[in-house]
């Protein structure tokens, strides 16, 4: 197989960015992220992705697909990042945004502070906890979780870091109606939105949970 040239990279993620309506010049700090992230992946495993192409759909523009939901927020914290995921595209695309990247694994989060350091993101910073270690209670007014868990298992360990009013930014494959039906008390569905992710043709949902006040 051969590699996609860093080109053809570029190319991918520019055509992206359009289809997303964001600006090209994140395409650069994106793909120094892509780098760092491949370089650590090859010895720690950080990804089970190792295409850079791949990567590219898969990591930068499905998490980038969040950007339009997280306006007005200020506040974030993505529980269990990984390799920051969708915490550190969406820090790169909105530097107005605080992105706490909560991680309990030591590997991941010694990549994630080194992340943050040589893309020089004053507006993230990393966790290294379990959710439901943090104590940082109604801090965030906004909580992401990528593939993590269900919504009520999400809420479980990490509710108590929205603030009333917030919400859970759960993103999803196909529409989960019984994780829907099974959300724990006062929380209630605000909405449930299709993502358009370039270059994906996979189902991905975004559900909004609002914590109550």
């Amino acid at each position: 197989m051969t590699h996609p040239t860093a080109m053809a990279l570029r190319a991918n993620l520019d055509a992206g960015l359009a289809a997303l309506g964001l600006d090209r010049a994140l395409a650069e700090p994106l793909l120094a992220y892509l780098a760092l992230l491949q370089r650590w992946n090859a010895t720690y495993n950080l990804t089970a992705i190792r295409d850079p192409e791949q990567m590219v759909t898969l990591h930068l523009l499905d998490s980038l697909a969040l950007v339009p939901h997280v306006a007005g927020i200020s506040r974030l914290a993505d529980l269990g990042t990984g390799a920051g995921l969708p915490g550190i595209p969406l820090a790169i695309a909105r530097p107005d945004l605080q992105v706490t990247l909560a991680e309990s694994n030591g590997k991941k989060a010694r990549f994630l502070r080194e992340a943050v350091r040589q893309l020089g993101l004053a507006n993230a910073r990393v966790a290294e906890s379990r959710a439901e270690a943090l104590d940082e209670p109604g801090a965030y007014e906004a909580i992401t979780a990528r593939a993590l868990a269900t919504l009520a298992e999400i809420i479980a360990v990490g509710g108590h870091l929205v603030a009333p009013g917030g919400r859970l930014l759960a993103m999803k494959g196909q529409r989960p109606d019984a994780e829907l039906a099974d959300l724990p008390p006062g929380w209630r569905l605000q909405a449930v939105h299709p993502l358009q992710v370039p270059g994906l043709a996979a189902e991905r949902h975004l559900v909004v949970v609002e914590r109550p006040l």
